[in-house]
């Protein structure tokens, strides 16, 4: 993962309600636990014809949505499985960052754990997003602020966490990797109190009693 901090682009809008993770990669292509290439089936049954061609109605293959690295998507995105490969496509597609005033909660932890930035706004500017498709969005990791090109800020909430390693460039691996040097000296105090325990239950055991009577 790479570490993210700001991302400016123009915005892609895929209206669509409730699009499940079958819309995004389909099952079919769950073979690979690669994640380079599930970008060319990333959303692959509305985006190409029978015939191999791309569809022109679909909304990601117009000219306009080229380039986009932020996706405007339709409430209840990423509904449906918690199948990892869903924010793998997109961001092999190029997508960094998805907006929506509802995201999917498994989908959502998924996404923030691969390096997708998945944000939930309020309605309002939502609404106003999905009706302004193209515009060009600054996206603030460290200040969890979202800007629009006339300069107004909504703020958005990302899990303290999800927040580090985004900004980190670390999955939860990446992370605890980090920690080597508190484990191993968690380890080494664990097994020296564990040695002083047995050592003081060895000498109990090997003290003679005693007693006092008549």
């Amino acid at each position: 993962m790479k570490p993210i901090t700001r991302i400016r682009s123009r915005t892609a809008v895929l209206a669509d309600e409730n699009v499940d993770t079958d819309r995004i990669i389909p099952a079919r292509f769950l073979t690979t636990t690669s994640r380079e290439g599930l970008g060319r089936h990333c959303f692959n049954d509305w985006r190409w014809l029978p015939d191999g061609s791309a569809n022109p109605e679909f909304a990601l293959n117009r000219p306009e949505a080229a380039g986009c690295s932020i996706l405007v998507a339709g409430r209840n995105f990423g509904c449906g499985s918690s199948r990892e490969h869903a924010p793998w496509a997109l961001l092999d597609y190029g997508i960094q960052a998805v907006i929506s005033s509802e995201i999917a909660d498994i989908f959502r932890n998924n996404a923030l754990k691969n390096g997708l930035l998945a944000i939930v706004l309020g309605e309002p500017v939502h609404r106003w997003l999905l009706a302004h498709p193209g515009v060009e969005l600054g996206i603030d990791v460290v200040a969890e602020t979202i800007t629009l090109p006339d300069g107004r800020e909504f703020g958005f909430w990302l899990e303290p966490f999800a927040r580090h390693c985004l900004l980190e460039g670390v999955d939860q691996l990446g992370f605890l990797l980090q920690q080597g040097d508190l484990i191993d000296a968690f380890i080494r105090e664990r097994e020296g109190r564990e040695a002083a325990i047995h050592g003081r239950t060895a000498q109990e055991s090997r003290s003679p009693t005693t007693g006092a009577g008549t």
